[in-house]
């Protein structure tokens, strides 16, 4: 069984996860960024596979995305270096990536690596719902693979409704319609969005993310949902401190 969907079964509310590029700052930290984020009781981890047309995301995660390219990550060394953690990692991981990657990297091999890896759940938010029903749906179940799907404030009911029916894990909520990135204080057109999806009692847990970035903003958050992921904010204090002052931002953002 998906260990997101028994993380959130089990912790039903305040599940904090923490997004950050893989092979940033530099190319061996991915394996670091992740000891040091599981000690610090981050919930659940979003790996995001670097790329160079990274259309959800805002300048911060692009410029780590660009500073990890150049520093050499590709597929194949952020799947070693998820192996390499494998046997000791204890916290869940979620891959992020655009669907171009796996299209790349070959659909089945993809996946393979994917699982090998000890990971269930990937997020690709360029994934046509279309193409989803008609092939990957039944690709990924065949590797036990879970898609966590996007939901927006321009999203429609009829769209929710179909992607609630086929959530394993949770449903992403994004904050706002723009790109990710810290946006400061969440508006009162934000609440009433998340008042409204709260009140469609959906049957799959919800995540809200994209400018969630301090401890106001992700209480506010949880309010509302399961949890919340914090990205842009996360990348931007890696860039300014390293991997040694990990646990301190936890810290701030979820005291307890």
């Amino acid at each position: 069984m998906n260990s997101i969907y028994n993380l959130l079964q089990n912790t039903l509310k305040d599940n904090l996860s923490i997004y950050f590029t893989a092979g940033y700052p530099s190319l061996i930290d991915t394996v670091k960024v992740i000891q040091e984020l599981s000690k610090s009781k981050v919930d659940f981890i979003e790996v995001g596979l670097p790329y160079s047309d990274p259309l959800a995301d805002g300048p911060t995660i692009q410029e780590s995305s660009q500073k990890a390219l150049q520093n050499g990550i590709n597929l194949d060394i952020v799947f070693d270096q998820l192996l390499q953690i494998k046997a000791t990692n204890k916290t869940p991981l979620v891959l992020m990536g655009y669907l171009n990657q796996l299209l790349k990297y070959g659909e089945e091999k993809f996946c393979q690596k994917v699982i090998d890896c000890g990971i269930d759940t990937l997020i690709l938010p360029d994934l046509p719902m279309v193409e989803y029903e008609n092939h990957y749906k039944s690709l990924f179940d065949s590797y036990g693979i879970n898609n966590v799907f996007l939901i927006t404030p321009q999203t429609t009911v009829e769209r929710i409704l179909k992607i609630d029916s086929y959530t394993k894990s949770f449903i992403y909520m994004v904050a706002s319609s723009a790109i990710t990135g810290a946006k400061g204080e969440i508006s009162e057109e934000q609440i009433a969005y998340f008042e409204r999806i709260k009140s469609m009692n959906l049957r799959s847990k919800l995540i809200i993310g994209f400018g969630i970035s301090d401890h106001q903003t992700f209480s506010k958050a949880c309010e509302y949902s399961n949890g919340a992921i914090i990205g842009s904010a996360f990348i931007k204090y890696l860039g300014e401190n390293g991997t040694e002052k990990i646990g301190d931002f936890i810290k701030s953002v979820k005291p307890n």
